[in-house]
């Protein structure tokens, strides 16, 4: 095990992030976390530099876009789950995830799984990578298939 310095998160990391934690208080307080555009009141708590907060606004402007086809692809994939008994932050990090292998033909898939993993390691329960990473991969042969 080396010693060295962890690096810190790039930037793309740094946005998924800040896009997970405005949806994780959007799913516990609607109200309260109702914009995300820039100057709202989730950047004065949340502070990010511009390119960070510019990805983040981008992928959830994406997220809330398509929130209802992503929650039917990740309850089809999730099996015997609905979308309101998987947990916030594994629902959160499944849905921009599934909003990147769905919608985002500039980020390659396998940065998706990578990216989603590592955030559920660092936010998620000891299941929540295996648990992410069986979800996405069932959405993935699904577009695949339909895609045939």
């Amino acid at each position: 095990m080396s010693d060295a310095p962890k690096k810190p998160p790039g930037r793309r990391r740094e946005g998924r992030e800040a896009a997970l934690q405005f949806l994780f208080s959007h799913d516990l307080n609607r109200e309260a976390a109702a914009a995300f555009e820039e100057g709202s009141p989730f950047w004065q708590l949340r502070t990010a530099k511009a390119p960070v907060r510019a990805f983040a606004i981008e992928l959830l402007a994406g997220i809330v876009a398509h929130l209802a086809e992503l929650d039917t692809a990740i309850e089809a994939a999730a099996e015997n789950y609905s979308i309101s008994r998987i947990t916030t932050i594994d629902r959160n990090i499944l849905r921009l995830a599934a909003y990147e292998l769905l919608y985002r033909d500039d980020i390659p898939n396998a940065v998706t799984f990578n990216e989603a993993v590592e955030i559920a390691k660092r936010f998620g329960t000891e299941d929540s990578p295996r648990f992410i990473n069986g979800v996405l991969d069932r959405i993935l042969r699904e577009r695949t298939t339909s895609q045939a």
